[in-house]
């Protein structure tokens, strides 16, 4: 039986699993005890992973495929990015390819190889102090702060001035290495491109909905509709990305800004995307994006991407709430009925605690809506705004 060695399953990577079996393809799984004992029963095997930490799954990976090498290899998350490039690497399997690999996971990497390449960026300085940043800082402010690693807009600060910049200084006295970027203007866009051995299969781009300063933590995800310009100039930008890393086979998900100048790139990661934009990006082009990164990883034929045609609009929609202790949810009977809701979460009850949103694991629940056109999907956000509340108290 043709087998899938899937690094990491997470809360993203179950339909993984699922399209998996419905190609009647074997699945391995690489993950931790606590994440893999509900589905043993449901895979072919199980390579425990003693820990977190990037190496260990590298560890874990590479003991699976040793004893038994699988006929493709899938990393769900950023931790596992390594992990499945490195099996890959070694038994000449589809994949993102190492060198993408290993840029990908390090931004001032990716700054790096993105400025060699001649692409559009910020201006940059790699920091291992911001106190010795301070004067490259001052003469471009406002200034973005970001972990070299690391998703999910965790770490990522906005800086204005002098002042806000000395308070950083202080807070973050004991980040490490930090990446300093001049501040792009502009609306974020991402684009999420299926890629095999180098050429883009289909490239999607999303328009992005933020919390503004100074986090940027993604409240909506909007797929379909983007404007013709940002339209031509992503896909480019998408082409140009993928070839400046030598991506050889899988998912890319570039994050840029559509700037007065042009597209201006954020960040590039070669891993699914989160924020269900699989999901959205699925319901626009009418195919299952998780078999087809199976089908990639495999080097079976994709047909449905190949002849899949954009149609309609989808959106993953974050509603917010205080911070504080949540004292009821009320509205998510209403919003479950609605016939453009397809799935909705909310992870938090009464008695929980909802912190400030500084990163994507802040946010208490998710919605994903597909409409015929722009003005019956804006119809469905504002009805699940209107009527979804997670009603808080300040906790003393």
């Amino acid at each position: 039986m043709t087998e899938l060695l899937l690094v990491g399953i997470g809360d993203l990577g179950l339909p993984y699993l699922i399209a998996a079996k419905r190609l009647q393809v074997g699945v391995r799984l690489v993950e931790t005890a606590e994440r893999a004992e509900p589905l043993r029963d449901l895979v072919d095997g199980v390579q425990l992973v003693p820990g977190t930490a990037e190496e260990q799954w590298a560890d874990a990976a590479l003991a699976a495929a040793a004893e038994r090498a699988p006929d493709g290899v899938l990393g769900l998350g950023e931790h596992q990015v390594m992990a499945a490039a490195l099996v890959g690497h070694y038994l000449g399997l589809p994949g993102p390819g190492l060198g993408a690999a290993v840029v990908s996971r390090n931004k001032a990497l990716q700054r790096a190889r993105f400025s060699s390449a001649g692409l559009p960026q910020p201006e940059f300085l790699v920091a291992d102090s911001l106190a010795e940043a301070g004067e490259w800082a001052g003469a471009r402010f406002p200034v973005v702060l970001k972990p070299l690693g690391g998703s999910g807009s965790s770490g990522v600060e906005l800086v204005r001035d002098r002042a806000a910049y000395a308070e950083a200084v202080e807070h973050r006295a004991h980040d490490g290495r930090l990446l300093v970027e001049s501040a792009a203007r502009g609306p974020e866009y991402s684009w999420e491109g299926l890629v095999r051995e180098g050429k883009v299969l289909l490239g999607n781009i999303t328009a992005k909905e933020t919390t503004g300063p100074p986090h940027f933590v993604e409240t909506a995800h909007r797929v379909g509709g983007a404007p013709a310009h940002v339209e031509r100039a992503g896909q480019q930008l998408g082409r140009d990305v993928v070839a400046a890393l030598g991506l050889d086979t899988g998912i890319a998900h570039l994050e840029f800004r559509m700037t007065s100048a042009g597209p201006v790139i954020m960040e590039v990661a070669v891993r699914t995307p989160g924020d269900s934009i699989m999901d959205a990006v699925g319901l626009v082009h009418g195919l299952d994006m998780y078999e087809a990164l199976v089908r990639l990883a495999l080097g079976m034929p994709v047909p449905a991407v190949e002849r899949a045609v954009p149609h309609g609009r989808s959106a993953s929609l974050f509603p917010l709430a205080r911070p504080g202790r949540v004292t009821a949810v009320t509205g998510l009977a209403e919003v479950r009925e609605h016939p453009g809701v397809a799935r909705v979460f909310v992870g938090v009850r009464p008695g929980d605690t909802v912190r400030p949103t500084t990163c994507s694991a802040d946010r208490p629940a998710a919605v994903l809506l597909s409409a015929d056109d722009d003005a019956q999907l804006e119809r469905s956000i504002a009805h699940v705004r209107a009527t979804l509340a997670i009603e808080t108290v300040p906790e003393a």
